[in-house]
């Protein structure tokens, strides 16, 4: 083995090398150590395997190969710095970097590659001990060999841990653009197919559930982002900000609106295979416009599945307003406060299957007045109100005209 004392340039390692206390050893101690830096090596291997399972690879596999060098040069390195003042730490440092890098892009926690170094250790220090009485060494000498294993082994741990704590935060951005990719996928129109949301979702270490939904939100001005489980996808940077929730009818419940709390106002789309996404997201915003509006409460986040005529009846608005003016002439032609006493208690009516008891009670009227106002309606309207081929039209029209009709032909605010 060569033993060349050139500098390696290294600021980083030449300011502490002359702190390390094998460079107060005389150099010419190592020459009898060489011949058996193999097999300590292959002994510390052993250990290693026998107490880290993952690390029990055939000795001629291409890991197991790589981790016997990785041990032999180790040990090389440390029996180099014997009286070398100007070690180079970078080099043995830098195999310790990479092997942290490793176990984190593997997925596995530091222990196993903390316990291996710990079990070097311990075999090093057996061997310094025989390595004493074979060559004689002094108790200084000796002294030196393990204090100096100390802090060459708090060194390497020391590498390996800050190269597992980078490859974590380089695999932790990876996946972040990769969520962030998939999020805009499964929004898209047209949709994506299933087999490209499942490629890039694994690659985002995202699983697909069965169903997800669209959650459309309003923060309010200046709250913070709020932290949010790793199964949900959100673009809080977006115009009309939204987040998407897996399974948001099981488990994914109680997330999803502790993640919503705090915001000012939410819509819930419908839940959806996750092909589906952008038609819950389109429903979801629609039912945020409304709760903005007024036109539906806003309190509680709301669920547009709860909601659905009113959506329905949102897309048709233009086509209702002028069929106000034919289906339902004589009720608009009445002043606005009689138009809107009578329309309430209309559609109250009808949603409580003509049941006139079940209507004043909602309508916080007497029996007596919901019947008056039905027969004058009927009288006015003819025999609408009888027709089973127009009763969901009749619905639809005064839905539209009680709930969502902002314009000046309301009386009263939404409910």
């Amino acid at each position: 083995m060569s033993r060349n004392r050139s500098s390696s340039g290294s600021s980083s390692g030449s300011s502490s090398a002359a702190d390390f206390p094998l460079s107060g050893v005389p150099a010419q101690v190592a020459e009898p150590m060489l011949p058996h830096l193999e097999a300590a090596a292959v002994e510390m291997v052993r250990e290693i395997q026998g107490l880290v399972p993952e690390y029990a690879r055939p000795p001629e596999s291409r890991y197991g190969r790589r981790m016997r060098w990785a041990v032999e040069e180790t040990v090389r390195q440390f029996v180099d710095a014997i009286g070398r003042p100007d070690m180079d730490w970078e080099k043995v440092t830098a195999i310790f970097e990479g092997i942290g890098a490793y176990e984190a892009r593997q997925g596995r926690r530091l222990d196993g590659l903390q316990t291996a170094i710990r079990v070097s250790g311990q075999v090093a220090c057996r061997r310094f001990i025989k390595d004493a009485r074979r060559l004689g060494w002094s108790l200084d000498t000796l002294g030196r060999f393990t204090e100096s294993l100390f802090v060459f082994l708090e060194r390497i741990a020391g590498a390996a841990g800050q190269g597992y704590a980078r490859a974590q935060g380089e695999i932790a951005g990876e996946r972040e653009r990769f969520r962030r990719r998939l999020r805009d996928l499964l929004v898209m129109e047209p949709p994506a197919s299933a087999e490209a949301i499942g490629e890039l979702a694994a690659s985002a270490d995202w699983p697909v559930p069965r169903t997800l939904a669209a959650v459309a939100v309003r923060p309010g001005p200046g709250d913070a982002v709020p932290v949010l489980p790793p199964m949900f996808l959100a673009d809080w940077d977006a115009p009309e900000p939204y987040l998407i929730c897996p399974d948001p009818d099981g488990p994914g419940r109680d997330r999803m609106l502790t993640a919503i709390k705090g915001t000012r106002s939410a819509a819930i789309g419908p839940a959806v295979p996750p092909a589906r996404t952008a038609l819950s997201l389109r429903w979801a915003r629609r039912g945020l416009a409304l709760v903005e509006r007024g036109a539906l409460p806003g309190k509680e986040p709301l669920r547009c599945l709860d909601h659905l005529p009113s959506l329905v009846a949102t897309q048709s608005e233009e086509l209702l307003d002028v069929a106000l003016g034919s289906r339902l002439a004589p009720l608009m032609k009445l002043p606005p406060h009689r138009r809107d006493a009578l329309s309430r208690t209309m559609l109250t009516y009808m949603e409580c299957r003509d049941n006139a008891v079940a209507a004043a009670e909602r309508l916080l009227v007497h029996e007596q007045t919901v019947r008056y106002r039905i027969r004058r309606l009927e009288e006015a309207l003819g025999g609408v109100m009888l027709d089973p081929d127009r009763r969901i039209e009749l619905l639809l029209l005064l839905h539209h005209l009680v709930r969502l009709d902002t314009g000046d032909r309301r009386l009263s605010p939404a409910d």
